[in-house]
């Protein structure tokens, strides 16, 4: 039996876990329902690098006639304009300048409907090229809203309720986003999107933990979900080459995962630290009785509650615990480098996929799966190495990536083993920045307690988003200037290699339930 004597509430539930099944059955249906859910915020977050790709366009111009430098084979237009004929495509007409011999603007537009993106769907391209990237940094800005909104209130009223509700919003949102009738909608629904995904952000991962043995809580981000969905969107994204189709084939997976509710309960954990010790008690033996282990003794939760000095009952926590605490505060601070470099680094190399030379779908796709070896070494290097060196080393090497890809794009020379060096680092600078990220993820869920985790945790998903919300931008400067976005990649994942070795390990750390008995004395 479970001695609580000179036991933290901590080491009691810890014990608890082992207890009750360690990672048995019960945990292996949760991850798995987890697993599920993860295609409703991988293809919520990765759509806009199919949707907002530019097909091949053209302008038609009333007046064009032949010249040496143009290739002018009639090419019959996409089947909406069966009837017209215009200059085989090159690159002298993706252009919104008019050749020298003409000096009027383009007459129309016209696209390769053999894609639908957002772009053919409302013209914008020219003058209103920068829409694109405004949406996609309008759902980031949603993301860090509900990242700060979604921490508190998965730590106020519950893990489980804003987990359930992030995915309803996803669904529904996704859906509508579908139908959308104007550029300006649809950006409306991917901020709602944004939504939803930063509620989901700042509990799925804490959620899973709070059930999980000490050894196996990497497990969540070394099983590489994210990058199968991830692969996945390339491939239907190649079958149905549309981006109507695609959002609403995500809103209906994403509504499957609503059923999992019958399975799932609240986290013990949470329910414990809100003193809601009845309830702890019917969760932990519903974990125990799916694992086929006996119901344990917990007549003695109730002592060690009430003689742990560090545990406040119901008392709530709310943002400005980060602040107040010195040591919450320099965490925050230190994580938070590290987040906003993932953040911006990972979206900046996913939206810019259709700067890679070869084909779309299939750099969408190696894209995707670089980050399967990436995320299946964490669970082995963080219980070897520790959390810090593994999130230093592959810092490090997304890095020098970055700093690859930059060099190669500077070079003025137009050659096959250009292109071939480009696609290279940025695949292994994508490989890096999924390694780094999930690894800060894994190591931010244990340096906060239970009582403002998903706080902390929603705190740094919003920090994640400021870099998030910034590199569509640069993916735009990145086009007209190659080398910038990647220049930045280097600079800052290098600053969070570096930023990283000044947290704590914490390696074999029973995981903190409570702030320590320091901080509540110095409150009273």
């Amino acid at each position: 039996q479970i001695d609580p004597d000179m036991k933290t509430t901590s080491d009691y539930l810890e014990e608890v876990i082992e207890e009750i099944g360690g990672f048995g059955k019960f945990q292996v249906l949760l991850h798995g329902s987890i697993l599920l859910s993860k295609v409703s915020i991988t293809w919520s977050l990765l759509i806009m690098a199919f949707a907002g790709a530019a097909p091949d366009w053209w302008c038609v111009y009333p007046n064009t006639t032949a010249s040496g430098a143009i290739n002018y084979n009639t090419t019959v237009l996409p089947s909406s304009s069966p009837n017209v004929t215009v200059p085989e495509m090159t690159k002298s007409f993706q252009t919104c300048t008019p050749p020298s011999n003409e000096s009027s603007v383009c007459q129309s537009f016209v696209f390769d409907d053999s894609m639908r993106t957002i772009i053919n769907e409302w013209g914008l391209i020219c003058d209103d090229k920068w829409v694109t990237a405004t949406v996609s940094s309008v759902q980031m800005a949603g993301l860090l809203i509900s990242g700060l909104l979604g921490g508190q209130l998965a730590d106020v009223i519950g893990r489980k309720p804003t987990f359930y509700v992030s995915i309803l919003i996803l669904s529904v949102s996704n859906i509508v986003a579908g139908f959308s009738t104007s550029w300006i909608m649809f950006a409306v629904t991917r901020f709602i999107i944004g939504l939803g995904c930063g509620a989901y952000l700042t509990v799925f991962y804490t959620f899973s933990v709070e059930f999980t043995p000490t050894k196996f809580r990497p497990i969540q981000i070394a099983v590489p979900d994210w990058s199968i969905w991830a692969a996945l969107l390339g491939f239907f994204s190649y079958i149905l080459k549309d981006w109507k189709s695609l959002h609403i084939l995500t809103g209906g997976l994403t509504g499957l995962s609503l059923f999992t509710w019958w399975i799932v309960p609240e986290s013990f954990r949470w329910l414990v630290s809100h003193d809601k010790l009845a309830e702890a008690d019917k969760v932990i033996k519903k974990i125990a009785r799916m694992n086929n282990h006996p119901k344990p003794d917990l007549n003695k939760l109730r002592a060690v509650v009430d003689s742990d000095p560090s545990f406040q009952g119901s008392r709530q926590y709310t943002f400005l615990e980060l602040i107040r605490d010195r040591s919450l505060l320099k965490t925050t601070a230190l994580a938070g480098v590290g987040w906003f470099s993932c953040g911006y680094a990972y979206y900046a190399i996913s939206y810019s996929v259709d700067q890679l030379s070869g084909d779309l779908y299939l750099n969408m796709f190696l894209l995707s799966v670089i980050d399967i070896p990436a995320l299946m070494s964490i669970w082995y290097l963080s219980n070897r190495l520790g959390r810090r060196w593994t999130c230093l080393g592959y810092f490090m090497i997304g890095s020098a990536a970055c700093l690859g890809v930059a060099v190669s794009q500077m070079i003025d020379v137009d050659s096959g083993l250009q292109k071939t060096l480009i696609n290279g680092f940025a695949l292994a600078a994508k490989f890096g920045v999924s390694a780094s990220w999930a690894a800060i993820m894994a190591f931010t869920t244990e340096v906060y307690p239970t009582v403002v985790r998903n706080i902390g945790y929603g705190t740094q998903n919003s920090i994640s988003r400021i870099g998030a919300l910034i590199a569509p931008q640069l993916v735009l400067v990145n086009k007209v200037t190659p080398g910038v976005m990647y220049i930045i990649c280097f600079v800052v994942t290098l600053t969070s290699a570096i930023t990283c070795l000044l947290l704590k390990e914490t390696k074999d750390k029973t995981i903190s339930d409570n702030l320590e008995v320091r901080v509540a004395g110095n409150r009273k």
